[in-house]
């Protein structure tokens, strides 16, 4: 077989740092500030600070950044009544994507601030001077620096960048609390399927289906075979499946509360049923790298707690 490479662009690229600091600052700290022709990020991680980005003020809680493009004038100050932890992050990058950031005020999700601690954590591996010297003009690299270290923390900042970039500028994709279509449907099996999904939570039966969309049960069960490849209470059970997948992926509800959700009997028959639709129990699937790949990438998750899964289903 001749095999041919795949050129895959880089549409975001860091091309060096300057300097990466975390400051534990007094409540009377205040720098009167700078202009420079690079990139330069300030979040707060606690407390709160005033900053000046030419004439606009602005004053940022925990959690919040603010971008500076290159050659604007920029200040930083605490705000006087706490004592804020501040991080500060200055890069090089021509990426035209950057003008995203320009003027901007954003919002650290909780992926993004675990992204930044590795950047904190790795520029420790990779300099020698302090990261809470606010007047370092010059990072030194480490002599013992560790392997990779360097590659790692552009690397990290990119991810960062990139990440907040799709979080603000992509619309989200939810996956489907339906079946893929196998191919064209007629119109009575999709407001069948518009009937399953607006009773998602209900216990129903193929009597109730035919009830309520004045359907015989033959054809029914004719319609769903020629047309999705499933029998009609099959098909349901597989949407319900579905649905559980992305409740446990958002990880907001423990799964006795998604199984009393989804109006099943009780947990070990939700367990069954999503062992046998998806090959894998409901905590095997919440731990996989599956379920990992198919989170909306908008959303941030928080990590699972064993106390929050009730039994093992």
């Amino acid at each position: 077989m001749a095999y041919e490479s795949v050129y895959l662009e880089k549409e975001l690229q860091i091309d060096r740092i300057y300097t990466i600091h975390y400051f534990e600052y007094r409540n009377d700290f205040y720098y009167a500030g700078e202009r420079h022709n690079f990139w330069e990020f300030q979040c707060v991680d606690k407390g709160k600070a005033e900053v000046c980005a030419e004439d606009e003020h602005y004053v940022l809680s925990r959690g919040q950044v603010i971008f500076h493009k290159p050659n604007e004038f920029h200040n930083l100050s605490a705000t006087g009544t706490n004592a804020p932890n501040i991080i500060v992050v200055s890069f090089a990058c021509n990426s035209p994507c950057m003008s995203f950031f320009e003027n901007k005020l954003l919002e650290f999700s909780d992926t993004e601030r675990s992204i930044l601690g590795l950047i904190i954590a790795e520029a420790r591996h990779c300099f020698s001077s302090p990261l809470d010297n606010p007047y370092t003009e010059k990072m030194e690299k480490r002599q013992d620096i560790l392997f990779g270290s360097q590659q790692l923390l552009i690397s990290y900042l990119e991810q960062l960048l990139i990440h907040m970039l799709r979080r603000y500028t992509t619309t989200p994709r939810y996956p489907s609390s339906s079946l893929d279509d196998t191919g064209p449907v007629s119109s009575a099996s999709r407001k069948i399927v518009s009937y399953f999904e607006e009773h998602i939570r209900d216990s129903i039966t193929i009597e109730d289906v035919c009830h309520d969309n004045l359907i015989g049960r033959s054809q029914l069960q004719k319609l769903f075979r020629e047309e999705y490849g499933y029998g009609v209470i099959e098909f349901f059970s597989h949407m319900k499946i579905n649905f559980a997948r992305q409740l446990i992926r958002e990880n907001d509800m423990n799964f006795t509360q998604i199984s009393e959700f989804l109006g099943y009997s009780s947990i070990h028959y939700f367990s069954r049923q999503f062992k046998k639709i998806c090959g894998m129990t409901p905590t095997e699937y919440a731990s996989s790298i599956k379920a990992i790949s198919e989170r909306p990438q908008d959303t941030d998750h928080k990590n699972n707690k064993e106390d929050k899964n009730g039994a093992d289903a």
